[in-house]
């Protein structure tokens, strides 16, 4: 049986990962491979449960350590429950977030040590990584169109934080794609979503 590949999308809000993803997808569908999708914080009951928790808009919210620790708590479910038995039959994973969502929100955005998550991580999911990091990237203008019509006021909790929170997750994001360029691949997401997902076919071809 071959070896079963994870890829994970990441980037900041509005710039089309659950777009790309649906498209990955179908073009691995069609080259002939098992694939299973899945997002976070989310993909089994638990982490579903979780992510009704910690995006809700209601009641006063989550102070950053515990954000973390709940969407360190969700991951290892996830990655107990779905992911490493999806791998380890062979198949593709695609995942609507990761691991650097993490360190890039809770992290760079609320200020919390990346490696006290990287620990977390540890314990929580073994340090298991994607072969494979799309950071889908766009201008800051663009993102806010975008957002505007998609979520038309009715941000999540996270979604809905300020201008300047997000600015430190889109610089984190980068830090991390810098000093990991074996993992991480970064990928314009401005124009149509076939001409994005060329890029990340591009991407992806070496897997």
């Amino acid at each position: 049986m071959s070896a079963g590949r994870f890829i994970a999308l990441e980037g900041g809000e509005g710039v089309g990962k659950s777009t790309q993803l649906r498209l990955l997808a179908q073009a691995l569908q069609a080259d002939g491979h098992v694939v299973v999708t899945t997002r976070e914080p989310g993909g089994t009951p638990g982490a579903e449960a979780i992510r009704a928790m910690v995006l809700a808009n209601e009641g006063e919210g989550w102070g950053p350590r515990a954000e973390a620790l709940l969407f360190a708590a969700a991951r290892a479910d996830h990655v107990d429950r779905l992911i490493r038995p999806a791998l380890e039959r062979g198949e593709w994973v695609l995942t609507d977030r990761y691991l650097d969502s993490s360190r890039a929100y809770q992290g760079g955005g609320s200020g919390l040590s990346d490696d006290d998550i990287l620990a977390l991580h540890r314990i929580g999911s073994e340090g298991l990584l994607p072969d494979r990091t799309i950071l889908l990237t766009l201008d800051p203008e663009e993102t806010a169109r975008r957002l505007t019509l998609r979520d038309e006021g009715r941000a999540d909790r996270i979604g809905g934080r300020d201008a300047a929170y997000h600015a430190r997750v889109a610089a984190a994001f980068r830090r991390f794609a810098e000093a990991e360029p074996h993992r991480f691949t970064l990928v314009d997401a401005s124009g149509t979503p076939e001409s994005v997902h060329a890029r990340i076919l591009s991407a992806v071809s070496g897997l």
